[in-house]
C-alpha cells in the first residue's frame, strides 16, 4: 500500500499565477490560413500595404463631380448651371476629362473624373434635362475621399502579435490578401482519470458516473485559442496514468482531471515525479486546493480537481491564463459588477475562496452546492472572491462579481 502523501507546500493564488506565467512558453509554430479562418488568430509578422486604399480618388457622396471654382457664389436664388455630360454608376469609371461648365453625375465610391476636384451633394442641386443647377458652392476636395486616405502604400497596417478581429481581417481584404501567416493553435490533450468515469452515452454500472470534465475543459480550451484533444478516461493506476504522461512530447500541454489529491490515491504526482518536475501542488484556494502543475519534457502538465464544479471553476481561474499565454492571446479582461450580497457567507479558513453566485434582483445570490455539482456553475453568472484574511461577508455588503460571460 502506498504511503499517505501530504501537500509539501500550499502556495497563494497569486503565487500560482506567477509560477504559471514563468512556466508557459508561447507557441512558436506558424501556419498560413485563409483570411476567413483568421478570426482570433495571432499575426506572426507586420503587414505592409502593397497598395493605397482607396486606390483612387473617389466620391464620398452621391451627387455631381464638378470644378469647385465654377460653383462659387451659387445659391438657391442665383444657382450656377452646369451641363451634365455623363452618368457614372457605382463601379464605373470614365476616361473623359471634365471640361469648362460641365459636370458628371456620380455615385458614392466611384472614381472622380479627370478634371473634377469636388462633388456637390445631390441634395444641393436641381436637374432639368441635361442642365444641373448648383444651389450651394463647394470647396476643392469637398466630398472626395482621396487616394490613400484609409491606407497609404508601404504603410504598416497591422503589427506582429496582434489578434485578428473582423475589422483587421477587413484590412487584409481591402489590400487584396487572401491568406495570412499566424501562430498555430496549441494542441492540448485532455485526460479524465478515474476507474468510475464512463464515456457519455454508455451504460452505467453501480458506482460509475459519466465523464463531465473532459467536455467542459475542452470547451474552455477551445474558447481561448487552443485545439483540445479529448481522450477517454484513464483508470486510476500508475501504469495507465504513466502512459498518458509519456505522450507529453506529442502535445503542447496535457490537462488531467482527477488523480491529484491528498492520500493514497495521489497518483498523478507520484507518476509525474518519475518523468518531470513539480512546479506546484496545492494552492490556498477553495475549491481547487489539490491543483497541480508540472513540467514533463519541457511541456506543462496540469492536474485539475476531479469534481466538476472545482474543475471548471479552476479552469477559468488557472487554465485560461496559461492557455492564452501559450496561444499568444492577450490577457482576458474580466467583466465585473458590484452588487449587494443576498445572504451572509463565511470563508474557508486559511484559504482564498471563490464562491459562485447568481445575480437576482440586483443581488449576488450564492449558488454553490458542493464541488461535485456541475449545476453550481450552470446556475451561476459569475463568482465572488472571499480573501484569505476575511472570515465573513455580511448580508447586504457590496461585493464584486466576476462574470463568466
Amino acid at each position: 500500500m502506498n504511503k499517505m502523501t501530504q501537500f509539501k507546500e500550499l502556495i497563494s493564488y497569486e503565487e500560482a499565477l506567477e509560477r504559471i506565467r514563468k512556466s508557459i512558453k508561447p507557441i512558436r509554430r506558424t501556419e498560413i490560413v485563409p483570411i476567413e479562418k483568421a478570426l482570433n488568430r495571432v499575426l506572426t509578422e507586420d503587414i505592409v500595404a502593397n497598395m493605397s486604399v482607396p486606390p483612387f480618388d473617389r466620391a464620398a457622396m452621391d451627387g455631381y463631380a464638378v470644378k469647385a471654382q465654377e460653383t462659387f457664389g451659387a445659391s438657391p436664388f442665383e444657382p450656377k448651371t452646369l451641363k451634365l455630360t455623363e452618368i457614372l454608376h457605382a463601379g464605373a469609371s470614365s476616361n473623359r476629362v471634365l471640361g469648362k461648365g460641365e459636370c458628371v453625375q456620380i455615385a458614392t465610391g466611384s472614381p472622380i473624373p479627370k478634371g473634377a476636384d469636388a462633388v456637390v451633394m445631390v441634395e444641393f442641386t436641381e436637374r432639368n434635362g441635361n442642365d444641373v443647377n448648383i444651389l450651394k458652392p463647394v470647396y476643392p476636395g469637398a466630398n472626395i475621399s482621396p487616394k490613400g486616405e484609409d491606407v497609404g502604400k508601404d504603410q504598416v497596417v497591422l503589427r506582429a502579435g496582434e489578434q485578428f478581429f473582423p475589422a483587421r481581417i477587413g484590412v487584409l481584404a481591402a489590400l487584396g490578401r487572401k491568406e495570412v501567416k499566424v501562430y498555430e493553435k496549441p494542441r492540448i490533450m485532455v485526460v479524465p482519470t478515474g476507474t468510475e468515469i464512463q464515456e457519455v452515452g454508455s451504460p452505467l454500472q453501480e458506482g460509475q458516473i459519466y465523464d463531465v470534465n473532459s467536455y467542459t475543459l475542452s470547451l474552455v480550451l477551445s474558447e481561448n485559442g487552443a485545439i483540445p484533444i479529448r481522450c477517454k478516461a484513464v483508470p486510476d493506476t500508475d501504469h495507465e496514468i504513466g502512459k498518458a504522461v509519456k505522450k507529453s512530447p506529442d502535445y503542447d500541454m496535457i490537462v488531467f482531471s482527477g488523480g491529484s489529491s491528498v492520500g493514497e490515491r495521489d497518483l498523478l504526482r507520484n507518476v509525474i515525479q518519475e518523468f518531470g518536475t513539480i512546479v506546484f501542488h496545492g494552492i490556498q484556494i477553495k475549491p481547487g486546493k489539490p491543483t497541480l502543475l508540472a513540467l514533463v519534457t519541457g511541456k506543462p502538465v496540469f492536474g485539475m480537481p476531479g469534481y466538476p464544479t472545482s474543475c471548471l471553476l479552476n479552469a477559468y481561474l488557472l487554465l485560461v491564463p496559461a492557455i492564452r499565454q501559450m496561444a499568444r492571446l492577450p490577457r482576458k479582461i474580466e467583466k465585473t459588477v458590484k452588487v449587494p450580497l443576498a445572504q451572509r457567507v463565511a470563508s474557508a479558513s486559511g484559504r482564498t475562496q471563490f464562491l459562485t453566485v447568481k445575480i437576482k434582483d440586483n443581488q449576488a445570490c450564492p449558488v454553490f452546492k458542493h464541488s461535485g455539482a456541475i449545476t453550481s456553475m450552470t446556475e451561476a453568472d459569475g463568482y465572488i472572491v472571499l480573501p484569505i484574511n476575511i472570515d465573513v461577508i455580511e448580508k447586504n455588503q457590496e461585493v464584486t462579481v466576476f462574470l463568466f460571460d
